[in-house]
């Protein structure tokens, strides 16, 4: 089993107010992705290389979608850089990747299909887990799981300039982190820490930019 990295997810509390944030600290602007219908929230998107970065926050278009929203949104209040995603690689699957992550006694959750309405009126689908505890994913350290099946993964399609240089997981838990990226085949290094942050090296055309 191999995974790598496929998104980071930053919360923010307005999305037109931190797409021209991050407009003007890089020199790129996110591209609007779209609605998650029933789920109370919105995105931008913005190529990394071999990644993205995904702008995520609650849509006041959307009546209330009576639970909570997904990444603790809800109680969101400064941007934060929450967890991230990773996809299997070559012809292995979602469901593998799964498997894989419950052999260290962590259990991703269900593979859900999920989908999401594009500005342009096309709609585009993919295969993800939630954990059905936040707490078991250690406070973000722990990715969820994606698989982009036939459509085309958003690194490619968004726009570019920014590049991903580094990834920072830090976590009171590292050895049961460490153990759940080898089950996964992820090449991110865990550092022992007492509090649980990532961080988010990236180049841009304006500079580098830390996001935590």
């Amino acid at each position: 089993m191999q995974t790598v990295v496929d998104h980071l997810v930053y919360g923010v509390t307005n999305l037109d107010e931190y797409i021209d944030w991050f407009e003007t600290k890089t020199g790129v602007r996110p591209a609007i992705g779209g609605a998650h219908e029933g789920l109370g929230t919105h995105n931008a998107l913005v190529s990394l290389g071999e990644c993205y970065l995904e702008l995520i926050a609650p849509d006041p278009n959307q009546p209330d979608p009576g639970r909570p929203r997904a990444f603790g949104l809800d109680t969101l209040t400064e941007p934060r850089l929450i967890t991230f995603a990773v996809r299997p690689t070559g012809d292995q699957s979602i469901l593998e990747a799964a498997d894989a992550a419950r052999t260290t006694g962590w259990d991703p959750g269900e593979v859900l299909d999920v989908s999401r309405l594009q500005p342009n009126g096309e709609r585009i689908a993919w295969k993800l887990t939630f954990p059905p505890d936040p707490e078991a994913a250690h406070n973000g350290a722990v990715p969820f799981l994606i698989d982009w099946g036939e459509a085309a993964n958003p690194a490619t399609t968004t726009p570019t300039g920014c590049v991903l240089d580094d990834l920072m997981v830090a976590t009171p838990a590292a050895a049961d982190v460490s153990a759940i990226y080898r089950a996964l085949g992820l090449a991110v290094p865990v550092m022992e820490r007492p509090t649980a942050r990532l961080s988010a090296a990236l180049s841009t055309p304006n500079g580098p930019l830390l996001l935590r």
